[in-house]
């Protein structure tokens, strides 16, 4: 558990790190926005996919963010892509062609003895959405190591802003959000201490019948949430000792400074936001 990483902000001195956070914020609705553009033909998306990768393992390097651990999450991830498949198997019959050498254009192929049909839709279409989500990840992966939580809440307020005029209660919900971000690591520590703390006490969390399975995550579950309402009434008894109102009007002791190197990054990301969202619109074929 403590291998994951989102919502852990990890202090370097990077290029990335020294970006104002709404620059950040900017760039990855963008990015993300990007990654659900779809192209002329199958192989053009998967091209466009690893040049996604690429680009994002490329700012990894840059901000000091481990691609271990981006791996790390998606392993997790593999029961949910095994159920997706599965169920894409049965539910989609959609003709989705994909030229093979020496085979030709096919959108379907039938298992020998069983005569059962799998559409290759199933395997695109599970595909597209296991890469989209990695692909999110790794920006969420980036923003969260390379931003403090506080800058955050001061962006999501300041992009909130406008708001305040409908009295939407901008400093509120942005102050959720950036607890919510912080409590996620927090939250996953406990998790892995209570899960150490069952195993000791003979608690095996990967084998067993389902009645013993369906035992141990509930001896997970229960103190996990307890710790977590624990956790929850010190961090607001905290606030309110320190005299925290959210009603009242707020100074800051580090005002956010949006520089040039942030405009610059802004451009850059809009320009190949801009070039994508062109090849998606005139559906390009590049195979």
């Amino acid at each position: 558990m403590n291998n994951i990483s989102i919502g852990r902000y990890v202090p370097y001195d990077t290029f990335i790190h020294r970006l104002d956070p709404r620059s950040k914020i900017i760039s990855m609705i963008l990015m993300m926005v990007m990654i659900f553009f779809t192209f002329g033909s199958t192989w053009t998306n998967l091209i466009m996919y690893i040049i996604f990768f690429i680009f994002i393992y490329i700012i990894m390097l840059i901000s000091k963010v481990s691609l271990r651990q981006l791996f790390k999450q998606l392993k997790m991830m593999w029961l949910m892509i095994l159920i997706l498949f599965i169920i894409n198997i049965f539910t989609i019959k959609e003709s989705i062609f994909i030229y093979i050498p020496s085979v030709g254009n096919i959108d379907r192929f039938t298992i020998p003895g069983i005569n059962f049909t799998i559409y290759i839709a199933s395997f695109v279409n599970t595909f597209y959405i296991f890469v989209r989500l990695a692909l999110m990840i790794g920006l969420s992966l980036i923003l969260t190591s390379t931003t403090k939580p506080m800058d955050l809440t001061y962006a999501l307020e300041w992009f909130f802003k406008p708001l305040k005029v409908i009295h939407f209660p901008v400093h509120e919900v942005s102050m959720m959000i950036s607890l919510a971000l912080r409590f996620i690591p927090t939250l996953l520590d406990e998790t892995d201490r209570i899960m150490k703390a069952q195993a000791s006490r003979g608690v095996d969390f990967q084998d067993g019948k389902l009645k013993e399975k369906i035992s141990a995550i509930i001896s997970l579950i229960v103190p996990l949430f307890v710790s977590a309402f624990q956790r929850s009434d010190e961090l607001a008894n905290a606030m309110e000792a320190r005299g925290y109102d959210p009603s009242k009007p707020r100074s800051k002791y580090r005002k956010l400074t949006w520089k040039m190197n942030d405009t610059l990054s802004c451009i850059f990301i809009l320009l190949i936001f801009s070039g994508i969202l062109t090849l998606s619109i005139l559906k390009i074929v590049i195979i």
